[in-house]
């Protein structure tokens, strides 16, 4: 089954609720973490006040009278050196334990917490459930549920960042982190990856939606509303565009990106970098979803990160059937829905879309 969004996106930043305040606190750990961020801001503030207005008395008090020279008379006080040295002390020890205890409750999860899988990768999120379930750039959780989130990264370091559950924790290549939080009411919620990672940073986004535990029950034993569902081929390949943010770097208007664009391009040959050439068909395209490095486009970067794992054979088909279809090179079959007759009668086009030997990627070829 799908979710539909129960509540719109609630990042509110700048024109919600809140105005330029903090956004709502949506996670039972947000109001400990709002509470240190207050007493910093409001000592702060009352710090700044009476240092600001101490000079300006001091400017005011001891300000030249009279060109008439006079001794400087020096006063020591042992008091006021002893406090100005112990009340900023103090300050910071009280703003460390507290901020560490804040630090530690979002670290480590509670025994009964649900665990999932995160993986950051230019420019997406992967999220992938106890039972197995995967998804891109969009996680389910029970509300009033503890959700552990155990993240590492594929290639450089990201950031995990959730406003309205004042979570937010750098993602790692090699290394596992892990972070948790407890939604008390239903809604969605964004991610944003606050570490810069290359040219699509801004677009690394996800949503978090939090629902029923009957809905999320419902969603995970129809797994997780995933695979092609009464889509067609074609349609089920551009989603797969938008939800795998294939979207991120390659267009399908012609538009230069950070990858070749999609539109204008199948059955056209392409040069590569090594001097070497091959056609746009179903194999090519197929090494360079599962094996990208193999061959690189002349005039771009070797920065797509391997599908290799993450795509099934029926979901790269579903990618290759979207690109014909852009470029008006469809069939029939590609266009139809499961179980509908495909106009004319065509049988459905095999493509072996194995996953091959990554030191023989021609053996993903078609036989």
């Amino acid at each position: 089954m799908q979710i539909q969004d129960t509540v719109s996106t609630r990042q509110t930043f700048f024109t919600g609720e809140n105005g330029l305040w903090l956004p709502p606190q949506e996670s039972t750990t947000a109001g400990a973490i709002d509470s240190l961020f207050n007493f910093i801001l409001y000592t702060s503030t009352l710090l700044v006040v009476l240092v600001a207005a101490a000079m300006v008395y001091f400017v005011w008090k001891y300000r030249r009278k009279s060109h008439a020279d006079r001794a400087i008379d020096v006063k020591e006080s042992k008091w006021l050196e002893i406090s100005w040295i112990a009340i900023p002390t103090l300050l910071v020890l009280v703003v460390f334990f507290w901020g560490f205890t804040a630090y530690v409750n979002t670290s480590i999860a509670p025994a009964n917490a649900y665990e999932i899988n995160v993986k950051g990768q230019k420019w997406f999120w992967t999220f992938e459930y106890p039972n197995g379930i995967q998804t891109s750039n969009e996680i389910v959780v029970p509300v009033g549920t503890p959700i552990k989130l155990e993240m590492t990264s594929q290639d450089v370091l990201h950031s995990f960042y959730v406003p309205e559950f004042r979570i937010k924790h750098d993602v790692l290549p090699n290394r596992y982190t892990y972070v948790w939080f407890e939604a008390p009411e239903q809604g969605t919620y964004q991610v944003v990856c606050t570490e810069y990672c290359g040219t699509q940073h801004s677009n690394m986004g996800a949503l978090i939606k939090v629902v029923s535990y009957s809905e999320f029950e419902d969603w995970v034993a129809t797994g997780g509303g995933a695979g092609q569902g009464d889509k067609s081929l074609v349609e089920y390949g551009e989603s797969l565009y938008a939800s795998k943010s294939c979207n991120n770097c390659h267009s399908v208007d012609g538009s230069d990106g950070t990858g070749p664009s999609w539109l204008g391009t199948w059955g056209e040959t392409r040069q590569f970098d090594d001097g070497t050439s091959a056609v746009m068909d179903a194999e090519y395209t197929t090494e360079s979803i599962l094996y990208p490095g193999n061959k690189i486009v002349q005039g771009y970067l070797n920065q797509m990160p391997s599908y290799q794992g993450q795509l099934d054979s029926l979901q790269v088909n579903a990618l290759i059937a979207y690109m014909k279809d852009i470029n008006g090179q469809a069939t029939p079959a590609e266009l139809a829905a499961p179980g509908e007759e495909p106009a004319g009668g065509d049988a459905p086009e095999a493509t072996d879309t194995g996953t091959g030997d990554p030191s023989d990627p021609q053996g993903l070829a078609t036989e």
